[in-house]
């Protein structure tokens, strides 16, 4: 019985390695040789037009980005917008597939509806929300602002660092709900309703079933949405270039902007690999203490 197991356990291996050897390949290709690649490159000065490096400058690069003012209002930009955009996305989200998942009809018609952001272009989206707050007249809310006589001349939305903050952080929130809420929804699907039915024979009403029991229950799911949501927000990048492109005076630029524009505008790889490597390394940081301190449960 052992030795037809073990030639079992071989035909198996023999049927999956060709598999297991192509997602290899194309991971090393793909992921592995270009993020060593790029680290690399962040102790060099690398010229991207010869392929050559130019010079070895050690952790000058790595020094230059500590000391660097736009580094820094890149970082607390990005900052920012994760402390603002994920504790919404999550409260709405939540509240959202709580009512869903409720006993009211269309409950399909309302998944769509909250999900359509959620597939809809960055690009779309952002340039949308950019003629909305067009700093003239011509831009829908202040059009209609003027209308209804709630402002007596066009504000300038996009000229100030926390207007123009604010509008995309509306927008990376309004854009999330969706996915928030399709997660949030799965998990509420599978909570023993019998629950629900003794809270309310005790006399609970739907505000106290909802935080005595529809939180709890949900609080792993919680978790895995709050570290992907943590992670995904700095990676801000298509919002911020399509709406501000770091105006006004580079006072909207995030990390991943800035970096961009290091790389493919002042064409510095060397510098802007540095500033990638330490995105990279405060992000696992970040996603090894929430694995540390969230454990939601199994």
């Amino acid at each position: 019985m052992q030795s037809i197991g073990k030639t079992k356990r071989k035909e198996e291996w023999k049927s999956v390695f060709p598999y297991i050897m192509v997602g290899l390949f194309l991971l090393g290709v793909f992921v592995i040789y270009p993020l060593l690649r790029n680290v690399y490159m962040s102790f060099t000065e690398f010229n991207i037009l010869t392929n050559e490096t130019e010079a070895y400058v050690g952790f000058e690069n790595y020094i230059r980005a500590v000391h660097d003012p736009k580094v820094q209002m890149a970082l607390v930009n990005t900052v920012t917008f994760g402390l603002v955009t994920v504790p919404f996305q999550m409260l709405f989200g939540l509240i959202l597939a709580a009512v869903i998942n409720s006993k009211i009809k269309g409950k399909l018609f309302f998944r769509v509806l909250f999900y359509i952001p959620v597939i809809s272009s960055w690009i779309v989206v952002s340039l949308i929300f950019r003629y909305l707050f067009q700093s003239s007249d011509a831009g829908a809310i202040n059009y209609l602002l003027l209308k209804v006589h709630l402002i007596a001349e066009p504000i300038a939305w996009l000229s100030s660092r926390w207007t123009a903050n604010a509008i995309i952080w509306i927008l990376s929130i309004w854009k999330g709900i969706g996915w928030v809420m399709i997660i949030y929804l799965a998990a509420l699907q599978g909570i023993n309703k019998s629950l629900y039915e003794a809270a309310e024979i005790d006399g609970a009403n739907n505000v106290q079933k909802f935080w005595n029991i529809t939180v709890p229950k949900v609080r792993p799911i919680t978790t895995f949405i709050f570290v992907n949501l943590l992670i995904g927000s700095f990676n801000v990048f298509l919002q911020v270039l399509m709406i501000t492109n770091g105006a006004p005076l580079g006072r909207t630029e995030v990390l991943l902007t800035y970096m961009y524009k290091v790389a493919f505008s002042e064409f510095d790889f060397g510098y802007s690999s540095a500033i990638a490597v330490m995105m990279g390394i405060a992000i696992f940081s970040i996603t090894y203490m929430q694995s540390k301190f969230l454990k939601g449960g199994e």
